[in-house]
């Protein structure tokens, strides 16, 4: 019998409705102390998937503390599986409060992060991918991130793993038979065979696998640093992307001292970009931390724009930071360009991605954007199609993968085919890591502890 657990599932603070969600073997009973239909009847009486107006009392007093709506989803068809109640009142931070304590005193317990969502995969409900979408969902800042968890909510990952297990189960036991019974005509697998099939699902894995890239772009976005000399309008280009004031421009040389960090959506593309110190020689302390930082960050981003004064011809100042900017990752971002343009192109040329802009107007903006989406996004996206895009998925696909070429060698190598069948069930079993309860524990907790409170 499941622990009753309760929680409020809408975010905290003032707002037209609040609900409270209650979730377990024994959640109608619980409920229905403390909540009164209108109707004359009580929430054990009431059917499946069916919502009532009533009352909602105090536990301790049995006074009314508000007025509002109760659900009732009777297991197994409910988010959890479990019988659950969703009570709807006015949302009131202090009227909130009182009734999810009315759930508590009337024997529910508070509810642990993401507990709601870790029953539903525990009583499968939910793959653990499929669960690991939810969070997606609800921390998406973009179009595409919405697709792509969505894609994975509806279970086209979860599908796609389904059907690589059935390859290689399908596999493994037509070798076992080979091995079993040698003599005997019952299975359909030689050795050349298995090879073939073994190929096969390499092939599959590795279609799956190369996803990864674009899936990670979208569902994490980029690391980008705007970096360049002082003055040459760094902090101008991080406000015109943002599209908002949010660093500070002046006329004055080195007016930004530090990173400043802020995301911003470049089309179907999140960058997590960060505006940086201004690089030059400098004795001030406070200068010289701030650029240390900077090449810090753009040692480690995968995006550098580099912005140079196209109004002015290059220096020293603008060749040492070009030096630190690797050409395959770097835009090169000529601002200033309504002011006439003198910078000499030919000291540019080992760099492929050059736009000329005015930050300050916006002319060459929307340029910008799509020459930065183009570098890491480029063509339709098929979300019906399964797109890995986190690093435990990542990592447990490429276990199997090492797998199934230990069992593809052990085949060309001349090893008995029962080698290559343990490789195989290996590769099983890491597959299984992806989306199943034979995932350890300790990863499941981890994945489930990203939840609020509620969900």
């Amino acid at each position: 019998m499941s622990v009753v657990i309760s929680a409020v599932s809408t975010p905290f603070g003032k707002g037209g409705i609040a609900v409270i969600r209650v979730s377990g073997e024994g959640a109608v009973e619980i409920c229905s102390k403390m909540f009164k239909p209108a109707n004359g009847l009580t929430l054990t009486q009431l059917g499946n998937n069916k919502a009532v107006y009533g009352r909602i009392l105090d536990a301790c007093d049995g006074m009314e503390i508000d007025d509002g709506m109760a659900t009732v989803f009777r297991a197994p068809f409910s988010f959890t599986s479990e019988d659950t109640v969703e009570i709807s009142c006015h949302g009131g931070i202090l009227l909130t409060q009182k009734v999810l304590r009315a759930t508590y005193l009337c024997g529910a317990v508070p509810a642990k992060a993401g507990e709601f969502t870790q029953r539903a995969f525990m009583n499968g409900k939910l793959s653990l991918s499929e669960a690991e979408a939810v969070i997606d969902l609800i921390d998406a800042e973009n179009t595409e991130q919405l697709k792509l968890a969505h894609s994975r909510v509806k279970g086209v990952l979860a599908k796609r793993i389904d059907e690589l297990r059935e390859l290689l189960v399908a596999l493994v036991s037509s070798v076992y038979v080979f091995v079993d019974y040698p003599e005997e005509d019952l299975s359909d697998v030689s050795i050349e065979t298995a090879l073939a099939e073994t190929e096969k699902m390499l092939l599959e894995v590795d279609k799956l696998i190369s996803t990864y890239e674009t899936g990670k772009t979208i569902s994490e976005g980029v690391s980008a640093v705007i970096c360049g000399k002082p003055n040459t309008g760094k902090s101008s280009l991080l406000n015109a992307l943002s599209e908002s004031e949010r660093a500070i421009v002046t006329s004055v040389a080195g007016t930004t001292r530090d990173t400043i960090e802020e995301k911003v959506n470049i089309g179907r593309l999140t960058l997590k970009l960060c505006d940086t110190a201004g690089i030059h020689d400098t004795e001030d302390e406070v200068e010289r931390l701030g650029i240390e930082r900077s090449v810090a960050r753009m040692k480690e981003a995968q995006l550098i724009l580099c912005v140079l004064d196209a109004s002015s011809m290059l220096d020293d100042e603008d060749r040492r930071v070009l030096s630190s900017c690797e050409s395959d990752h770097t835009v090169i971002v000529l601002n200033k360009c309504d002011l006439g343009s003198v910078i000499d192109k030919n000291e540019l040329c080992g760099f492929e991605n050059i736009v000329e802009i005015s930050a300050m107007r916006g002319d060459g903006i929307a340029e910008l954007r799509a020459v930065i989406e183009s570098l890491f996004l480029s063509g339709e996206i098929d979300y019906n199609s399964a797109i890995i895009s986190n690093e435990r998925q990542f990592a447990a696909l490429c276990r199997a993968r090492d797998s199934i070429i230990n069992a593809r060698d052990a085949l060309l190598g001349g090893y008995t085919p029962d080698v290559a069948s343990m490789e195989l069930e290996l590769a099983l079993a890491h597959l299984g890591e992806i989306d199943s309860r034979k995932a350890s524990e300790e990863v499941v907790n981890a994945i489930f502890s990203r939840f609020c409170i509620g969900k």
